[in-house]
C-alpha cells in the first residue's frame, strides 16, 4: 500500500511542479522555477521508490493519465484556458485506456 501512496505523491509534485512551471514565466521568475526543480526531482524520487512493489506500465500509465488529466482540469480553472468536447473526450478515452491497462 505504501507503494502506491508513492505514486500518487509523485503524481502530486508533478502537478504542482507542472503549474509552477507556468508560474515561472519562462523561468524568468526565481521562487517558482525553483518550486518546479524541486518538484520534479520529488516526483521522480517518489516514482522511483513506488516502482519498487507497482509494476512500470501501471504506475506510468496511471501517473501520465492523471497528470493530464488534473493539469488540464487546473489549467481551465485557474489559467482559464478553454475546456472543448475534445479535450473531455480525450480525458475519458485515457481514464479508459488506464483502467484496461489495469485491469489486464
Amino acid at each position: 500500500m505504501l507503494y502506491w501512496v508513492f505514486l500518487f505523491l509523485a503524481i502530486a509534485c508533478e502537478v504542482i511542479a507542472t503549474s509552477l512551471m507556468k508560474y515561472s514565466n519562462g523561468f524568468t521568475k526565481f521562487l517558482p522555477t525553483l518550486g518546479t526543480i524541486f518538484g520534479y526531482i520529488l516526483c521522480f524520487a517518489l516514482l522511483g521508490l513506488s516502482l519498487k512493489k507497482v509494476p512500470l506500465s501501471i504506475a506510468y500509465a496511471i501517473w501520465a493519465a492523471l497528470g493530464v488529466v488534473i493539469i488540464t482540469l487546473i489549467s481551465t480553472i485557474i489559467f482559464k484556458e478553454p475546456l472543448g468536447a475534445v479535450k473531455i473526450i480525450c480525458m475519458v478515452l485515457i481514464a479508459v485506456g488506464v483502467a484496461g491497462l489495469k485491469l489486464s
